[in-house]
């Protein structure tokens, strides 16, 4: 069959259906994946040389015949295949090890070329474990083998037309059954027959203006370079692309939501809404005022706001969303603030049933436990005022009558996506506002990039009167000396202490970390004049309910817990957090997990326990040491490790690069420029018919303005 950049790979010859599951483990489904399957490395081959003239310590590719083969054995009993290799200038000795199928691939009379490092082996010159690749096998009449490597003259520097030997041979990631060795053939071919097909969509302008090189040559290059300076070049250009694609797709779906979605608009009464933050028992920040502004200067529009809050851990945001769900109130709306759990759901109905009862305004939880829902004693489908709850709130019973505002935090929690969610939300009708709230720091780099589609407000401002809570690594060999300190702190403030492990048993990984289940053991025998409890995910939601009840009355003076306590957990009286194995998060998810305490009025602590020694390690811990901001955190975060790692529950929407990377400032600059001013010259990107494929042609004819 004819091969297009949509065929299953597995109908690339030599691949099939066994080859094709082993390269969907590496994301490679189609013909168009294998092709932009990028090698992460080059070995450099491209040194050719006459066998005589080879010296120790070089990497050179070599080309011959081979005219001896025989298995050998060590001093210590390994298999060794020794080889023969010979040309016009002399005869080289080719070692491998435990490799005895080499016999039927290089029978003495084949052709080859050889590509690895010349050493010492005993008193005799050697090349060990090279890469090999057959070129012939007719023992007769051989030429020379030198010339046998046919090589296309570059300068004084031959580059060879080959796939293993004689040039920069590149090396990709592997998985069990697929060697990149294997890869390369595999490359080589779609890249003969498919490569013609692929159309460059980037615009000739953009690709003129950025110096990039044509797409085609790009993807050649990139796998099969004849230089790593061309290599480079390669790879920017697809890089470039892949942050294009990702901000064009942003514009063009905030564009999509801006004219095809109708709301409600709302009229905002200044007078009573300055009435409410009046009312508050504390002064909101400068960062509290200007997204409250942002907010509702959306909420006036006809098309629905799409905007993400952002703010650390006690910044304000649940207050900023009840003034919106109050301006929502006002005309005549009903709004819902969905969250996670049960836990942050019955925080978020007390703190705004309690701001906004004064007024008259009536505020009823919805969770999965029914009997609460009972009690609580409404009936949702008539209810007039704002809705408060977990998933349940997504429930077909529930029949919403002209919903305004949808509010959802931490929503990267919930199994739905934002789009999802609105769909079973609103049957019909106008799509209402849509406010997601978040505490886990995105860094600035990524956010500039995939937040197009949406409208960023950001809470970097933590309320007067909150102290800085004092942060320290805490090495094993001083692990210790902290537990009397921490005795010692209980009993002198009668605060309360977190002790967070990354597993809950021992048996979730072969890896040496801390379980919540043997580490709540181990301290309450060095704790016995102490109360412990224990918390984690397998448990009951009523044993959740009991244990953190019990943590709030005092009763339990150290709570060992699982994560499952990042979001959601308000004690005011908890001083002291510990994180054991705290190499294993990152620095966003210790911040969130720091944020449990501090929410007092006493001076609070966070303990990061390692058993790691390494430079880089407590490098990135110790930044904790000194930074208290989320999304600086994030940003540094991103520089040591990179976004695989970055984000313990990971954001909605934020993707995986495969070429480009999100440390890449300057780039993520220049494509968004480039996109910015595409957009502002054609917003219908009627010029560019192949970004209008790319993205989704039929989608752009529908939509026209008003």
């Amino acid at each position: 069959m004819d091969l297009t950049l949509a065929t299953p790979v597995q109908y690339v010859p030599r691949v099939g259906p066994a080859r094709a599951k082993l390269l969907a483990k590496l994301g490679i489904e189609t013909v168009h994946d294998l092709l932009y399957y990028i090698p992460f490395r080059y070995d450099d081959f491209s040194i050719v040389s006459p066998i005589a003239k080879v010296r120790p310590g070089e990497t050179v590719t070599i080309g011959g015949t081979v005219t001896a083969f025989h298995n050998a054995f060590t001093k210590s009993g390994k298999k060794m295949q020794e080889v023969k290799v010979s040309d016009e200038s002399g005869t080289l000795e080719v070692i491998w090890f435990n490799q005895p199928f080499l016999v039927r691939v290089l029978p003495v009379g084949t052709i080859v070329r050889l590509a690895g490092k010349i050493d010492w082996y005993g008193h005799k010159l050697v090349m060990s474990s090279p890469s090999y690749e057959v070129t012939g096998r007719d023992p007769v009449n051989v030429p020379p083998a030198y010339s046998a490597i046919s090589p296309i003259m570059t300068g004084s520097r031959p580059v060879i037309q080959s796939l293993h030997t004689g040039r920069l041979v590149p090396v990709y990631s592997e998985t069990a059954g697929l060697t990149s060795k294997w890869l390369r053939g595999r490359i080589s071919f779609v890249l003969e027959t498919v490569l013609k097909h692929l159309n460059d969509t980037i615009p000739e302008s953009v690709q003129s203006d950025h110096h990039l090189v044509p797409l085609a040559r790009a993807i050649q290059s990139v796998h099969f370079p004849d230089s790593i300076v061309r290599s480079e070049t390669a790879r920017r250009r697809l890089a470039f692309d892949e942050l294009f694609f990702l901000q064009l797709r942003a514009w063009h779906e905030r564009r999509v939501w801006e004219l095809s979605k109708k709301s409600h608009a709302c009229r905002i009464d200044e007078k009573k809404v300055t009435e409410l933050i009046a009312s508050l028992p504390f002064t909101l920040t400068d960062d509290q005022h200007g997204s409250i502004k942002e907010i509702l200067h959306d909420l006036t529009r006809t098309y629905p706001m799409n905007r993400l809050l952002e703010g650390d851990v006690g910044s304000g945001k649940t207050v900023v969303a009840m003034i919106a769900m109050y301006v929502a109130h006002l005309n005549g709306l009903q709004s819902v603030l969905m969250a996670p759990t049960q836990i942050l759901a019955e925080q978020h109905h007390k703190t705004i049933k309690g701001f906004l009862e004064p007024f008259g305004i009536s505020v009823a939880l919805i969770t999965g436990n029914r009997s609460m829902n009972q009690e609580s004693g409404i009936r949702v489908k008539l209810h007039p005022g704002i809705l408060v709850g977990t998933h349940a709130l997504l429930s077909k019973k529930i029949k919403y009558q002209r919903l305004g505002l949808v509010v959802i935090d931490e929503q990267q929690r919930f199994g739905v996506v934002q789009r999802g969610t609105l769909e079973e939300m609103t049957k019909r009708g106008n799509t209402p506002h849509l406010l997601t709230m978040t505490a886990t720091p995105i860094p600035r780099t990524i956010a500039r990039t995939i937040m197009g589609n949406l409208d960023l407000s950001v809470l970097a401002t933590i309320p007067g009167g909150r102290k800085k809570i004092k942060t320290w690594v805490v090495p094993n060999e001083k692990r210790d000396k902290s537990y009397p300190w921490i005795t010692q702190q209980i009993n002198q403030t009668g605060g309360q202490v977190f002790v967070i492990c990354p597993l809950i048993d021992e048996s979730e990984t072969l890896f040496t970390a801390k379980a919540a289940t043997t580490e709540y053991i181990r301290l309450k025998s060095l704790f016995p004049e102490l109360q412990l409890g224990l918390l984690h995910g397998r448990m009951k939601p009523k044993e959740k309910t009991e244990v953190l009840d019990a943590f709030r009355r005092g009763d339990i003076h150290m709570l060992v817990a699982t994560p499952v306590v990042e979001v959601g957990i308000d004690i005011p009286n908890a001083t002291i957090m510990v994180i054991e194995a705290a190499e294993r998060f990152g620095l966003s998810q210790l911040h969130q997990l720091r944020g449990r305490v501090g929410r007092g009025d006493l001076q609070s602590y966070c303990l990061l326990f390692t058993e790691q020694g390494e430079e880089r390690t407590l490098t990135r811990l110790k930044s904790m040491e000194t930074t208290h901001s989320g999304p600086v955190l994030a940003d540094i975060d991103l520089q040591l490790r990179g976004p695989g790692e970055l984000f313990g529950t990971r954001q909605h929407g934020i993707p995986d690069l495969h070429v480009a990377r999100w440390t890449d400032t300057a780039l993520i600059a220049e494509t968004g420029k480039s996109v910015k001013e595409l957009v502002a010259s054609d917003p219908s990107l009627t010029a560019f018919p192949l970004l209008r494929d790319k993205l989704g042609e039929s989608t752009i004819k529908t939509i026209t303005v008003d």
